[in-house]
């Protein structure tokens, strides 16, 4: 598999979670996180070119090779909802318009990709993340950790499952991996 960089996004209207990873040797690398900050903003068009600004800015400053996104999920605020799903294509917009190939995943999906556990909180999603990656602190704002997760997801749906390693049950894969399994 080359080494390539990945985007991860966590779109919002008011918070706008991303995270970069690197793979090197088969393995990911943090290098960076954060959040856009559109509290400020009260016209939701401006927020949308804010988003689009800033997203191609990340692309400039980290030439990544693909963007994962997190999908908007199905709640009960039509409105709330709609403005998301424009958070979200806009996004999507900038990396188009730079041929980044997107991929998108259900927060479900994102959540069982980290911690096994599609129902889990931002905060548990956030330790798992601290954990694999390697870094010191984690972030005030979870959108953060959220657009990371999205990142990291997407490198463990393309990576090889088992390293070449073959495996006949569970008990065999905790044998074969004891740093793995906790």
């Amino acid at each position: 598999m080359k080494e390539r960089i990945i985007l991860g996004i966590d779109p919002g209207t008011t918070l706008m979670g991303y995270g970069v990873i690197e793979v090197v040797n088969k393995k990911p690398l943090l290098l960076t996180m954060g959040i856009i900050d559109l509290k400020k903003i009260d016209d939701h068009y401006l927020k949308l070119s804010k988003i689009f600004e800033r997203v191609i800015g990340l692309i400039e400053s980290f030439k990544p090779d693909e963007l994962a996104i997190e999908a908007p999920f199905f709640g009960k605020n039509v409105q709330s909802m709609l403005k998301l799903g424009r958070a979200q294509g806009v996004a999507i917009a900038a990396a188009l318009s730079r041929q980044i190939p997107i991929f998108e995943y259900a927060p479900r999906k994102i959540k069982m990709a980290i911690t096994g556990n599609g129902n889990a909180s931002k905060e548990q999603v956030a330790q798992m993340l601290k954990q694999e990656l390697r870094f010191d602190e984690i972030p005030a704002d979870l959108d953060a950790t959220d657009g990371l997760a999205a990142a990291l997801c997407h490198f463990y749906q393309n990576k090889p499952q088992n390293d070449g390693k073959n495996y006949n049950s569970w008990k065999d894969f905790m044998n074969q991996n004891p740093g793995r399994v906790k």
